[in-house]
């Protein structure tokens, strides 16, 4: 008596969109910027939007989103990106325009551009990673960062009193009547990225059924600016989420 011998079956089911660049990533061990790459990369490909994304990066962290993306992309000056997204969305009305902003370019240096942006319901989509930190020019105090966090600039934490209190921007914009949809996710499980991905397709939604604006908050992890390993930054965005929580703010999409 013989036995059949039984060949195993794959079924394939994830594949790299290909929208998203096949390239070693140069960011930090641990960053959470290529997760969030491979989301819009993802909700793009889905909507078939590519061919007409065109996305405006500041500087900082954020920028190098054009080595990783496959879509045209503009650079702004910091903060800069939805002034610079405003004026591409003007003269191409046709094109799909988003911004990919850090929390120091968007929350510090752009406040006034991403406020007035939301007041006049631009219709324009904002991916706002948030990891509490200038990544790039050193590890100083941002406008998000959390009190009692240890930066560069803080190293003995920060102080309500001499530093000020963390700033829910995204709460804010939410108060705007030309802000259309407003959610805030995270990187830090496999759930939660799932739920960030069906933000940032609601987000796209809004702009293509020319809603106004929209944006959604990623709360990512900096290994680096945090001092930690790349595990307990992930397991410290816990204790962002509990500053910042997740969950959509707004949605006048639905509501309306």
């Amino acid at each position: 008596m013989t036995t059949a011998t039984l060949e195993p079956t794959a079924r394939v089911i994830a594949t790299r969109p290909t929208l998203l660049e096949d390239r070693p990533t140069h960011y930090c061990p641990g960053c959470g910027h290529g997760v969030i790459h491979r989301l819009v990369a993802e909700v793009l490909e889905e909507l078939e939007l590519g061919s007409r994304t065109i996305i405006a990066a500041p500087v900082g962290c954020a920028v190098f989103a054009y080595d990783y993306l496959h879509v045209d992309f503009v650079e702004s000056q910091h903060g800069r990106a939805p002034a610079v997204a405003t004026g591409i969305r003007r003269v191409r009305p046709e094109a799909f325009v988003m911004t990919y902003q850090g929390d120091g370019d968007l929350a510090a240096i752009g406040t006034a551009e991403i406020v007035h942006a939301a007041a006049r319901g631009e219709r324009i989509t904002t991916v706002f990673v948030n990891n509490g930190t200038y990544g790039m020019t050193g590890g100083q105090l941002a406008p998000t960062s959390l009190l009692g966090q240890r930066t560069t600039s803080t190293p003995l934490g920060r102080d309500a009193h001499l530093n000020g209190y963390p700033i829910p921007i995204t709460e804010m914009l939410a108060l705007a009547p030309g802000t259309a949809y407003a959610a805030r996710g995270s990187v830090a499980s496999p759930a939660t990225i799932g739920k960030t991905k069906s933000m940032l397709r609601r987000a796209c939604e809004a702009q293509l059924e020319d809603r106004g604006f929209s944006i959604v908050e990623v709360l990512s992890n900096c290994p680096v600016g945090w001092g930690m390993t790349p595990v307990q930054s992930i397991q410290h965005l816990a204790t962002v989420a509990e500053t910042y929580p997740l969950g959509v703010i707004v949605d006048r999409v639905r509501e309306g």
